[in-house]
């Protein structure tokens, strides 16, 4: 049905992207990475691109370097193969939260990916809940931000919880938790928190009513898990019920998995934007698959359909089972 499909993997979202083609009904095309004595990274693909619709499916998550370069030299081989159009599907954009100057002599990360993505020759990215959505006007080419929020409202209906209230991690947040909670019918409460530097914050206070219910985070991206114990430890101890997160990006580095283990959380809910290891699944995490998401995406471009209209079809159909 889709001859001139080319779904590539690399080295990140390697089951991911087979999901993705069984959905389809195509093959994941045959090419390995291979990496050098001195560690630089050479693309081969097996078979011809020529003429065909390219699309690589690669988070730059962890070793973040080496996952951004594959993707760059894969774009660069499919370029000088002739391929029609080069699709990068990006679950997780890494340096997504180096969107600005924060402080004099730092640089905007985010640009800078953008710039080599382009400068490369892709000619679409379609990526998963950016950290900022302004990250889209880095690129002089078309980029999708889809969100996962359908996907986690289908699984926190199903648990059929009663007396939720959405939690906003930050201020920053209120949008996307918002939205969850209109869908959901529930009250919103907000996090007031500071963050001296990186990786580290510091518990202000909870706005909103959270005694005798069942509390839903929400947020896009969860690193090393210190702010999210925090806030839930703080939640239990206001009288919360229960504590549920949704995050879109599960990068959970250092000992996060320690520090949810041990802390109030009663369940993590997060998507397989990025892979997680078998040393760190726990019972208190719970991964969702983008798969479908991304092969109806897939379809749509292939088709030449409507991007918005099959986003909404795909909610829609979340929303209501």
């Amino acid at each position: 049905m889709y001859s001139r499909l080319k779904l590539v993997s690399l080295t990140a979202n390697v089951e991911m992207t087979q999901k993705i083609a069984e959905l389809l009904g195509v093959e994941v095309m045959p090419s390995q990475v291979l990496h050098f004595a001195d560690g630089e990274i050479l693309f081969e693909g097996k078979k011809s691109f020529r003429g065909d619709n390219v699309y690589i499916v690669q988070s730059t998550c962890a070793p973040v370097t080496e996952r951004l370069m594959e993707v760059l030299l894969c774009i660069d081989a499919c370029k000088r193969a002739s391929a029609k159009s080069i699709t990068c599907i990006m679950p997780y954009f890494g340096y997504c939260r180096q969107d600005r100057k924060a402080k004099p002599r730092q640089p905007i990360s985010a640009k800078l990916v953008a710039d080599l993505l382009t400068t490369a020759g892709a000619d679409r990215v379609v990526c998963t809940d950016l950290h900022a959505s302004q990250i889209q006007g880095f690129f002089n080419i078309p980029v999708d931000d889809v969100s996962a929020m359908p996907i986690f409202y289908r699984y926190i209906s199903e648990k059929k919880l009663d007396d939720i209230v959405c939690v906003s991690p930050d201020h920053g947040g209120v949008v996307r938790t918002s939205k969850l909670a209109e869908k959901l019918n529930a009250p919103l409460a907000i996090i007031d928190k500071r963050r001296p530097k990186p990786n580290q914050a510091e518990l202000i206070g909870i706005v909103g009513d959270v005694k005798d219910k069942n509390c839903v985070i929400v947020d896009d991206i969860v690193d090393t898990a210190g702010t999210l114990c925090l806030a839930a430890n703080e939640l239990k101890k206001l009288g919360a019920k229960g504590v549920y997160a949704v995050i879109s990006h599960g990068i959970l580095s250092k000992d996060a998995i320690s520090k949810i283990q041990a802390s109030g959380i009663d369940e993590l809910i997060i998507t397989d934007s990025i892979p997680l290891p078998e040393e760190k699944k726990i019972d208190k995490i719970k991964v969702l698959s983008l798969a479908p998401l991304f092969a109806k995406i897939i379809a749509a471009l292939e088709d030449g359909a409507s991007f918005s209209d099959t986003l909404e079809r795909f909610a829609r159909q979340q929303y209501h089972k």
